[in-house]
């Protein structure tokens, strides 16, 4: 069985933008009307339908639990929205490459449009205590940027493009195939300007007459307080550079945290552990603990049992939304029983055991061994 994120080359987290950059990506290859491959017409539909099902959130959330055959148990349309055939499509794509010059289904598409640069992924590495308060960063990533000799292009420097004699610029040819059945016109990209509907004589030296190169780049960026491990930060026009006057594709900056030997954090929470010895869980203590904003005093209660809990309020992470709100610190307790006592201590614990039993405890082989000497 298919899975959708696959098909789309997308995680299981990505975004909705994200699963929309790469369905627009996809498509523009796969489409029928372009892609004369046997199967280019089923993996168009599956691309279909995993677009579709990605960008409900319904749909997506009963997937992402039960799979493909759940989407049916649940009643939802497993057929995708190319049932119909492509005819009934093209609202669909106009709205995805209308806007952009690119394919209007039904008819040609303008290979001289502007098209939007490819979005890009950079990852960067922060510490836990980064993630809650937040840090500026150095980004380094690589990128396509317009071509500084050729402006984007392709031509030398005095020459330019010209269009491609073969398709008149459209990018595209038509053969007319003859059949009993009639004539039928078939239409695929022009193999001379391969689909771009111009020609170039005299390439640029330096992209060799692609329009643009491949650059490393730095950038400062800021992280906000409350992040966590895979979040995503979008730093718009800094990824690839777009086509034909096209704009530039994103950035996005997806964080790893590094795990805290002291912390644990489940959302805006944090956790760490207290161990007390059985006196201070009994009587009570007033004790020092770490939290992320420094060392600071708690009350023991008496009588506290092992896997209690104490809560210090408004101690842990930011709410991004809300950076004035955070979290709280949660203080999980463990008890520890003593595998080795002091012969003071023993004797405690033995006066401790008569007075809550009424009986004496019962000898080791130590206080045998001890009788015999005495």
């Amino acid at each position: 069985m298919s899975d959708y994120y696959e098909i789309l080359g997308v995680e299981k987290s990505a975004s909705k933008d994200e699963i929309k950059s790469a369905f627009r990506r996809k498509a523009r290859t796969l489409h029928p009307d372009v892609n004369k491959a046997p199967d280019a017409e089923e993996k168009f539909k599956e691309l279909g339908k995993a677009y579709e099902t990605l960008m409900d959130d319904n749909k997506r959330a009963t997937y992402d639990r039960y799979g493909e055959d759940g989407l049916k148990n649940a009643g939802f349309n497993t057929n995708g929205p190319f049932e119909g055939g492509f005819g009934d499509l093209n609202d669909i794509f106009n709205s995805f490459f209308g806007g952009f010059g690119g394919f209007g289904f039904g008819g040609r598409p303008d290979p001289n449009a502007p098209q939007p640069g490819d979005d890009i992924r950079a990852d960067v590495e922060i510490t836990f205590e980064e993630a809650v308060f937040g840090v500026e960063k150095e980004v380094k990533f690589d990128h396509l940027e317009l071509c500084p000799e050729c402006g984007g292009t392709g031509a030398e420097k005095g020459s330019k493009p010209v269009v491609c004699p073969t398709c008149g610029g459209s990018g595209q040819v038509q053969t007319v195939a003859r059949t009993p059945l009639g004539a039928f016109t078939q239409i695929s990209p022009c193999p001379d300007c391969h689909g771009t509907g111009q020609k170039i004589s005299n390439p640029c030296k330096a992209c060799k007459g692609y329009g643009k190169i491949e650059k490393e780049k730095k950038i400062e960026i800021k992280i906000p307080a409350g992040v966590d491990n895979h979040s995503k930060i979008r730093v718009s026009g800094e990824g690839d550079a777009g086509t034909n006057g096209g704009r530039a594709g994103d950035l996005y900056v997806v964080l790893h945290v590094k795990p805290s030997e002291y912390y644990t954090r489940d959302g805006v929470d944090v956790y760490t552990k207290l161990q007390l010895s059985p006196a201070q869980a009994a009587l009570g203590d007033e004790v020092v603990i770490k939290t992320l904003d420094g060392e600071q005093k708690i009350q023991v209660h008496a009588g506290i049992q092992n896997g209690n809990t104490i809560k210090i309020k408004n101690a842990g992470v930011p709410i991004i939304s809300r950076p004035s709100q955070r979290g709280d610190h949660i203080v999980v307790v463990t008890v520890k029983i003593p595998t080795q006592l002091s012969e003071q201590e023993r004797n405690l614990y033995k006066q401790l055991y008569e007075l809550k039993s009424g009986k004496k405890p019962q000898e080791t082989l130590m206080d045998k061994v001890k009788g015999v000497f005495q």
